[in-house]
């Protein structure tokens, strides 16, 4: 006798079903009765002894008749309770057809019946989709990490990793989690890959983008900034994507999700501690060994404590056209945090000896916003232009100046360039990138 568990990979009989997407829900006359029959098949399934010599198809089936004998369903909704339970078995239970709808960006399970999805930027309430209970959407987060050499109970509560396709999963769960288990899924979205992407989607102007290209190849220090969801990571790969084929790139990341196309990338991913709070490293402890790793350019996912100091000092000492993103309100909020992050590293140096730091070994500062509409912008591109009074001197280049709402709720606006030669231009020219000058030549900005 053998114990079943929809954690391991059965296959129930695709003839016995259609393919009903679960957002499709409504059609459906009586959804309590079907909610009523995926939870009994469910639950019986985990809990069944099987005979060894059972097939395990036709047993899942067979169950899965008996459920619904006597019923009065129709062949669409008996289709459809196949889906589901296909869904629990080779699948990640009720939000399989929503891992794959390519419109969505993010999956957030609050509660059982609590799913919240983003379409274009918008937060939206899915009552078509539930889990059982809490042990139910724990299964679930079981089996999407499983297969990352990742766990999640009482003792590891927490678990912040990547799936296959490049999606990032977070789950935290109680004793942390007073509200139950929680999960957050930002889907790797394919669509964005290039900056054409940007383009088309109106987040930057071509000035901007032939800028920004610019500054990768002439080898910038850059910082990305940003809130949650702006869409850091994907402009981080999309400028990454401008470095040449020559070069040596070190990437670090909590969890990979750079897709860089070169043909010498080194991904470094950090580790987290075992059973025996063992073995963890960090993003600091991958800063210091890349820099023994002879690279061209140091490339940090995320900047967000010790490192700081690490990276600046591999900026200041001659790895120059290093990239990283952080979580910040701004440009200037972002140099903020960058020294806050610096005393985080346990050094006693003086607030100006930090700035002056700071302003010798970054150049630019990008800031992309999620608007309320939804949609993405670069809002700013800003250059570290002096030190006053022990203060940088912030200066933007670029800009996108908000005027309001339509009627639509569509964020009105414009991109407008100041009308200034920006001190990073000569430090460009002296790299060799000469072909950027038309940009800055006609006054007047909207650029």
């Amino acid at each position: 006798m053998k114990k079943t568990s929809l954690l391991d990979a059965f296959e129930v009989t695709k003839s016995k079903r259609s393919i009903i997407p679960v957002t499709d829900y409504e059609i459906f006359q009586d959804k309590e009765l079907l909610d009523e029959l995926r939870t009994k098949i469910i639950e019986n399934l985990i809990d069944t002894e099987i005979p060894e010599s059972a097939s395990l198809n036709e047993y899942i089936n067979a169950e899965i008749d008996r459920s619904i004998e006597g019923y009065d369903l129709t062949n669409l909704e008996r289709s459809h309770i196949y889906n589901l339970i296909d869904n629990e078995i080779n699948g990640y239970g009720p939000i399989t057809e929503l891992l794959s709808d390519k419109n969505i960006t993010e999956i957030m399970v609050n509660g059982p019946s609590e799913i919240y999805i983003e379409i274009d930027g918008q937060l939206i309430k899915d009552e078509s989709v539930s889990f059982i209970n809490d042990e139910h959407i724990i299964r679930t987060i079981q089996r999407m990490i499983q297969p990352l050499g990742r766990t999640i109970d009482a003792s590891s509560p927490m678990v912040d990793s990547r799936l296959k396709d490049g999606s990032r999963i977070n789950a935290i769960i109680p004793p942390l989690s007073l509200k139950g288990p929680v999960m957050t899924i930002r889907k790797f979205k394919e669509s964005i890959s290039t900056i054409d992407d940007f383009l088309r989607m109106g987040t930057m102007t071509p000035y901007m983008a032939r800028f920004l290209e610019a500054c990768v190849l002439g080898r910038l220090n850059m910082i990305i900034c940003g809130g949650t969801g702006s869409g850091k990571t994907t402009l981080l790969n999309i400028l990454s994507s401008f470095i040449s084929g020559r070069e040596r790139i070190v990437t670090i990341e909590d969890a990979a999700e750079l897709k860089l196309m070169q043909e010498h990338v080194i991904p470094l991913e950090t580790r987290v501690m075992n059973y025996d709070r063992e073995g963890e490293i960090t993003i600091r402890d991958l800063v210091i060994n890349a820099l023994r790793m002879r690279p061209d350019r140091i490339i940090v996912g995320e900047c967000r404590g010790k490192e700081a100091f690490d990276m600046l000092q591999a900026m200041n000492t001659g790895h120059d056209g290093s990239l990283t993103t952080m979580h910040a309100n701004g440009a200037v909020d972002a140099l903020n945090r960058l020294e806050t992050m610096v005393l985080m590293s346990g050094l006693d140096i003086p607030i100006k000896a930090i700035r002056e730091y700071i302003y010798n070994a970054i150049d630019l500062v990008v800031n992309i916003e999620r608007l309320n509409d939804g949609r993405r912008k670069v809002v700013s591109i800003s250059e570290l232009e002096t030190m006053k009074d022990g203060t940088i001197v912030l200066k933007d280049i670029f800009a996108f100046k908000q005027d309001g709402l339509s009627e639509s709720g569509k964020v009105n606006g414009e991109f407008i360039r100041y009308d200034f030669i920006p001190k990073v231009l000569k430090k460009l020219k002296s790299k060799g990138i000469v072909d950027i000058d038309y940009i800055f030549e006609n006054p007047g900005g909207k650029k």
